[in-house]
């Protein structure tokens, strides 16, 4: 790595010292080993090294000449493949990289406060929860909170595409470990109605692996209560079966980043962050997601992976049309390039 003097300009400010991005890069990941755990310094790794990437792809030799208008470029250049929660937690880390290499002279001073982030529309039917960060999540807490009641919700929401709703309404029996299944069923007469009725009930073919989960919860931390109804809600509060409420502050809390290792993209000290001291205000972490965009993640991935529509329709009671319509997130060109798939056999 080639660096100069230090030389002062006229109007007595430093000059910038050359710095090649991909050295910047590990000078900057070398920083944040002592205040981040490992999950959240890979993925500041992987947001970093897109960006250098980038610059590499347009020649940009030295972060010298990275301006804002650099990183907006780079955005406009990525946005196309990512939801824009996600492009927002991009975009940050990438922030936090330019606001390392301004203290180390590389980068001109304010160029990170130039950095627009993009706005998170809590409103929009495309809010989705994407694989990566199910994979993180449920690798965190499999690893630090196994068979815990976020840990069974979580890994039974994401591997089901469930409704948060259908969620509530389970009962213990509803759950067949031996045959690794789960039955749902309309109960409207003990408050555990379906979204669609009689037609909504069915079976669930579960994986070996989240139906452990539930097992272990079950008998090692699920409370042993009954509801109002005298029925043995499958998720359970110290009181009973748990509201909607309480389910939706559950996945808002286990979706914060900070929560589950990786790192606070937006600048916050989680000591001191709002979202992050409370469960009931975890809504407030711009990063965090609520059960739907949970269930629209799910299919999605499940549709990535080349699970037949019609299967994934029945298996998350959704209708085709609105599957399309609401829930595939897929790209044009994702789809085109899975349907060449079968295609190539023919």
């Amino acid at each position: 790595m080639t660096r100069t003097t230090e030389v002062p300009d006229n109007d007595g400010q430093h000059r910038l010292e050359p710095l090649e991005p991909s050295s910047a890069k590990s000078l900057y990941l070398e920083s944040r080993q002592d205040d981040l755990a490992d999950r959240s310094l890979e993925m500041h790794e992987k947001h970093v090294g897109s960006f250098v990437t980038f610059c590499d792809d347009n020649e940009i030799m030295n972060m010298n000449d990275v301006t804002a208008r650099t990183v907006h470029e780079y955005r406009l250049e990525i946005r196309e493949g990512f939801q824009q929660s996600t492009l927002s937690i991009y975009l940050s880390t990438v922030r936090q990289f330019i606001q390392f290499c301004e203290s180390i002279d590389a980068v001109e001073p304010t160029v990170s406060e130039r950095i627009v982030l993009p706005d998170r529309d809590r409103t929009a039917r495309t809010e989705t929860l994407e694989s990566d960060d199910a994979t993180e999540i449920l690798s965190y807490l499999r690893q630090y909170h196994y068979a815990s009641r976020t840990h069974a919700l979580m890994s039974l929401l994401w591997h089901t595409g469930i409704r948060t709703g259908t969620v509530q309404g389970l009962d213990v029996s509803d759950f067949d470990g031996e045959r690794e299944r789960l039955r749902i069923r309309h109960r409207p007469e003990t408050d555990t109605p379906l979204k669609n009725g009689d037609r909504a009930e069915r079976y669930i073919a579960l994986s070996t692996e989240v139906s452990d989960v539930l097992s272990d919860y079950i008998s090692e931390h699920r409370h042993p209560v009954t509801d109002d109804n005298g029925r043995n809600p499958l998720f359970t509060t110290k009181r009973g079966r748990p509201a909607k409420n309480s389910i939706r502050r559950n996945i808002y809390a286990a979706t914060r980043p900070c929560a589950t290792g990786r790192g606070c993209p937006h600048n916050k000290d989680p000591d001191t962050c709002e979202a992050a001291q409370r469960t009931n205000d975890a809504c407030k972490c711009p990063s965090t997601v609520s059960g739907h965009p949970v269930r629209r993640g799910a299919i999605t991935h499940h549709l990535r992976q080349d699970v037949p529509e019609k299967v994934v329709s029945d298996r998350m009671n959704v209708s085709q049309d609105v599957l399309d319509q609401h829930y595939d997130r897929r790209t044009e060109d994702e789809k085109a390039e899975q349907r060449r798939q079968f295609i190539d056999n023919l």
